[in-house]
């Protein structure tokens, strides 16, 4: 389980062609640091597992699926990426629960900026729309933010300072795509609820 809370801004330093996979060799320092074969680590919010693990780099391995219902298939050697390793049993849930299971992509829609923060919005599948509430939480490229405005076809988050200088959302331009995942916990309830009204 993730947090959503970034801790470095990592690199890409080699993608290797698998045909229906692709290895990614990527730099982190900070979570590479006792890092293990068999690992996992948020790469923009999607859950990968450590194949390799040599000085400030990791190497994993990424499946079709993956790169099909993700934005890593657009990564290239020089792309800034967002990582967090697992949380630690007992340590502060910072952010809200993230499993880095992507359940969509959006893209950058528009900047709005200000003197201390700025307004992104996102675009928003039809599908996740029902997911995501104002003041609620979502993961973007595997950050947990808070929801400003919830639409039909998109919303937006607040960015402070710290989130722009330390997270690829400082460097998302309009048109660029990015990892959705919404709170587990309303696909839980939606679940449950359903599957009470299907008994009676």
């Amino acid at each position: 389980m993730f947090t959503g809370i970034v801790e470095e801004l990592g690199e890409i330093t080699a993608v290797e062609n698998l045909g229906d996979a692709s290895r990614f060799r990527l730099r982190g320092p900070v979570v590479t640091e006792g890092a293990q074969h068999g690992d996992s680590i948020a790469v923009n919010g999607v859950c990968l597992t450590v194949v390799e693990h040599e000085g400030d780099e990791f190497t994993a391995d990424v499946m079709a699926e993956t790169l099909d219902r993700s934005s890593l298939g657009a990564l290239a050697v020089g792309s800034r990426v967002n990582l967090e390793r697992p949380t630690a049993g007992g340590a502060r849930l910072g952010g809200h629960i993230v499993q880095g299971h992507v359940d969509g992509t959006g893209a950058v829609i528009a900047r709005t900026p200000s003197e201390n923060w700025e307004i992104v919005r996102v675009s928003l599948p039809a599908d996740l729309s029902r997911y995501v509430v104002e003041k609620g939480s979502i993961t973007v490229d595997g950050i947990s933010l808070t929801v400003v405005e919830a639409g039909s076809d998109y919303f937006t988050v607040s960015l402070i300072p710290t989130t722009l200088a330390l997270t690829t959302l400082g460097l998302k331009q309009p048109g660029d795509p990015v990892n959705l995942e919404v709170d587990i916990i309303a696909k839980y309830v939606e679940r449950l609820l359903g599957s009470k009204e299907a008994t009676r």
